[in-house]
């Protein structure tokens, strides 16, 4: 069994941590779960699931499977009326739009940039003072306690 060193975060560290900047938050399964559920209670889950999306594409290696999933992208954000259309500028969906039939790893990049940067200049700060967000501190607190003080 794996020691942990005395630099190990505690869950409260952790969740604490996510409030240093989104990419802490976003990079971690429970901050991101967190995340989520904040942006449904807003209405605005497709905000995340895009930069998601975006993520898991920049990753494909296959030219076949990059264009159907390009193809998913554009129809499930981009494309007016789209189910979780996100709100991006006419001249970035239109360069999308023209550059979709021969998609490239990077042909989401700039609405993906302004999706990251709506979460973070608007979302991620109501995020932190969400009762989500404070609920789920005080709860790693109240369990580390009682890691410490088990008589608790």
């Amino acid at each position: 069994m794996p020691v942990k060193c005395c630099f190990h975060r505690s869950p409260t560290t952790e969740t604490m941590a996510w409030s240093e900047n989104m990419d802490t938050l976003l990079t971690n399964q429970a901050g991101l779960d967190a995340f989520r559920t904040f942006l449904k209670s807003e209405f605005s889950e497709e905000n995340v699931e895009f930069w998601l999306a975006c993520e898991d594409f920049k990753k494909t290696e296959s030219a076949e499977k990059m264009v159907s999933k390009a193809k998913m992208i554009y129809s499930e954000f981009i494309e007016a009326d789209a189910p979780k259309e996100i709100n991006i500028d006419f001249s970035t969906r239109d360069l999308i739009s023209k550059n979709i039939a021969e998609p490239t790893l990077k042909c989401f990049d700039e609405a993906q940039k302004l999706i990251y940067s709506l979460m973070a200049k608007d979302s991620f700060p109501r995020f932190l003072k969400s009762e989500i967000y404070k609920k789920l501190v005080d709860s790693k607190q109240v369990g580390n306690h009682k890691k410490w003080l088990p008589f608790l």
